[in-house]
């Protein structure tokens, strides 16, 4: 059986008056559907764990909200354009404000059975596929400063080298001469960086494993 945590006790008991009778209905519907629920406290609310990320609620100052975390496959549209805030089942100001209890639990049904079959939220699935593509976009080159640029030009070692380096490596130099905040720095620096590069050593080379 899912056990009640005292902090959402603890939240339910400080959250509005309107705003108790609503949060305990819930938190009871949620267990009658889902008996081995485990609930938590997730970004300053309650949620509802059951095979991963299931339903939360929330009071506000005057409303509380409800929310699916698959709630596009469990209500369709409906799961998919509520404003956060609002909650999939708009703005709650009472009991009368929500489905049906069947109908509410009917809902937990659906969501219990794609946490089961370990289905994707839509929503996480286009966010993933945006790293990916984001990802798999190659890494614009660094622009070489003139300075290292003429320095290079004028040492063939070195010139050589970092043509072969791959681009984390360059960017790191590049990095290491645009940083700095002095002319003597940067002089200093560009000197250093030459004598690693002639020897094909990147720029942190001392702290790569062997």
């Amino acid at each position: 059986m899912g056990k009640h945590d005292p902090r959402i006790d603890a939240y339910i008991a400080r959250s509005a008056e309107y705003a108790r009778p609503i949060l305990t209905h819930l938190r009871a519907v949620v267990h009658e559907a889902c008996p081995d629920v485990e609930e938590a406290m997730k970004w300053s609310f309650p949620n509802f764990l059951y095979h991963g990320m299931f339903c939360s609620m929330a009071a506000f100052k005057e409303h509380c909200a409800f929310n699916f975390w698959k709630g596009e496959l469990v209500l369709g549209a409906k799961g998919r354009g509520a404003e956060k805030a609002m909650g999939q089942f708009g703005r709650l100001r009472a009991i009368s404000d929500l489905p049906p209890k069947k109908v509410l639990a009917g809902y937990l049904k659906t969501a219990m059975k794609l946490n089961e079959e370990g289905v994707k939220p839509p929503w996480l699935l286009k966010r993933n596929a945006a790293k990916s593509a984001k990802a798999s976009k190659p890494a614009k080159p660094e622009a070489i400063p003139a300075d290292l640029a003429k320095a290079l030009k004028g040492n063939a070692a070195a010139r050589a080298a970092f043509a072969k380096f791959p681009p984390s490596h360059r960017r790191e130099y590049v990095q290491l001469i645009t940083g700095a905040k002095r002319e003597e720095t940067r002089r200093r620096r560009l000197e250093k960086a030459i004598a690693l590069i002639a020897e094909g050593k990147p720029q942190n080379w001392k702290y790569e494993k062997k």
